[in-house]
């Protein structure tokens, strides 16, 4: 039995393809460039090896991404409208990227051919992990029977209680993004120091600097058990999904080092999973980036 409403969601929640599959979710991808004009479909004509290994190969490229078009979303959503079900669109942050408005226009397009096809359109405050751990629960409302209402009266505790906890390689993509400046960006490479970034209500916060990589993973591993604490909840309260890029064997690491920490606060974790993320952060945050994203589950908020 095909359940009340459909889930569409841009590229920017780095969900597994055969994730996405096994959870009938629909995803819309963003494009990918390393000249500026020449853009590829993240996932479809540029797989993520290829990406982070471009990023690794030449490190004076930096990529740039651009949102999905409405006419991708309309064709998204037209698919599942002749299904004759309901939409539910989850999109990255729009503090973040323009996706969102790519998706409202074709949900306006789509109300001119199919008008019985419902279509809500939701900005998550979120990216990347994060986008996963929210969409992945939006999931698990509509399996469990949930209308599109009822789901939507989950979506705002759902995003506020939504974080990514992460740190970087090295400065150098921050600095060219404009994040911080170039002098901060060469002394702070020449040091070795590594910010810890939380990403809260759809904006970025500097959550402390450590000098070198083991420090700023044990780092990361301290706000995730700070948050769990501070909210008075248990891994098993939320949805927490390790995400690494270049390196697939640091991510093992994170996750090993993440399973036994919690296991010591918290008792013996079933499942952690580890996602690679994808290119709509990689190419702001560099190919190093390593870290959480956590939302809290609807049913034990």
């Amino acid at each position: 039995m095909k359940s009340e409403f459909c889930i569409v969601s841009d590229g920017s929640c780095d969900i597994p393809a055969s994730l996405a599959k096994e959870n009938d979710i629909r995803i819309v991808h963003f494009l990918v460039s390393f000249n500026g004009s020449d853009y590829k479909k993240e996932g479809i004509e540029l797989e993520l090896p290829e990406f982070y290994q471009q990023m690794v190969s030449y490190p004076d490229i930096y990529p740039k991404t651009a949102a999905p078009s409405p006419e991708d979303f309309y064709a998204a959503f037209e698919e599942k409208a002749k299904e004759g079900r309901d939409i539910l669109c989850i999109c990255i942050s729009a503090k973040l990227s323009s996706s969102v408005q790519s998706a409202e226009i074709a949900r306006q397009m789509l109300a001119e051919t199919y008008p019985a096809v419902r279509v809500a359109v939701v900005d998550s405050l979120c990216c990347t992990l994060m986008q996963s751990a929210f969409v992945l629960e939006i999931c698990r409302l509509r399996d469990a029977g949930h209308s599109l209402d009822e789901t939507l009266e989950a979506v705002d505790a759902l995003r506020k209680s939504g974080r990514i906890l992460f740190t970087v390689g090295n400065l150098d993509y921050l600095q060219h993004g404009g994040r911080i400046g170039k002098v901060t960006s060469i002394a702070g490479n020449l040091l070795d120091l590594k910010p810890l970034i939380t990403l809260q209500d759809g904006e970025i916060h500097s959550s402390g600097i450590k000098r070198g990589r083991r420090k700023s993973l044990a780092g990361i591993l301290d706000l995730l058990v700070s948050y769990l604490k501070e909210n008075h909840c248990t891994p098993d309260d939320c949805n927490i999904l390790i995400g690494y890029g270049y390196d697939p064997e640091e991510g093992r690491f994170l996750q090993e080092m993440t399973r036994k920490r919690l296991g010591e606060e918290f008792g013996p974790q079933s499942t952690l999973p580890a996602f690679q993320i994808g290119a709509t952060i990689a190419v702001h945050a560099g190919p190093y980036s390593i870290g959480y994203g956590l939302v809290r589950r609807s049913d034990r908020l």
